[in-house]
């Protein structure tokens, strides 16, 4: 490509069709709304949809929204999330693999009950999710994968070791799924949130003590607000990081630095 060629039209997701999971709520609902911006129709499995924002939100765009029920853990789940957004658009483009949960508790007290649930969805169910949708984008020879990290695929898990290992593992099977898809220009990166101020982080950030311990680690001085996520979806699903490949992009405010 010469540097002329360059325009605009290289952040445009027209005619694209993805699939986010967790995408009607949270910061999922940031990347599905950031997706269909670009103009992309948007695939939502889910336990349940939400009371019709995200579709509205998404509608106003001119895109389509579909959501389906389903429990991405179960088997042969991920495979028909896969293949209901190609029956229902025609084609799968991008895949976010957006829904996590996180428990808390310290390491004497996280057993099996605890780590079972989150490795299956924070970890296995982004893996056969995306093992799915590369059936599909390596015949067509393109595609963009984008996990979820987070701050933890970098750093220890204090009161979540599980949280902390499938973080991890998220951003381990990003770079190995990127080593052999490349190949067929299909693109695999994860995008790692700092602190987002989200329900989740509600509590964290009512108490003083621990709003002031985590601000005083982010050099940008604030929480990230979801708006912050979504330019970097964009860019990771659109043909303007086409020579991006196996990266794990933090959206942090700078938390890593300190």
């Amino acid at each position: 490509m010469d540097i002329t060629d360059f325009s605009r039209d290289f952040f445009s997701l027209e005619g694209k069709n993805a699939v986010v999971t967790g995408g009607n709520t949270g910061l999922g609902q940031a990347f599905s709304l950031a997706l269909a911006k670009g103009g992309a129709n948007v695939f939502v499995p889910g336990l349940a949809e939400d009371d019709g924002t995200t579709r509205e939100l998404i509608e106003a765009e001119g895109r389509m929204m579909a959501f389906y029920e389903a429990d991405i853990t179960r088997p042969g789940v991920p495979r028909r999330v896969i293949e209901g957004c190609v029956q229902t658009f025609g084609s799968v483009d991008i895949l976010v693999n957006s829904a996590g949960i996180c428990k808390i508790a310290p390491v004497e007290e996280f057993g099996r009950a605890e780590w079972d649930p989150m490795v299956g969805v924070n970890l296995t169910a982004p893996f056969e999710l995306a093992f799915e949708a590369a059936k599909f984008m390596v015949p067509q020879r393109s595609g963009k994968i984008i996990n979820i990290a987070s701050m933890f695929s970098f750093l220890g898990g204090q009161w979540s070791p599980a949280y902390a290992a499938t973080k991890h593992g998220v951003a381990g099977f990003t770079k190995a799924y990127c080593d052999e898809l490349a190949q067929h220009n299909i693109q695999v990166n994860a995008i790692a949130p700092g602190y987002f101020a989200t329900r989740i982080t509600e509590a964290t950030r009512a108490d003083p003590e621990a709003d002031r311990r985590v601000l005083d680690h982010i050099p940008a001085g604030r929480w990230g607000e979801v708006a912050d996520l979504m330019g970097t979806t964009v860019f990771l699903a659109s043909r303007a990081s086409d020579y991006v490949n196996g990266h794990v992009l933090a959206v942090d405010g700078g938390y890593l630095v300190r």
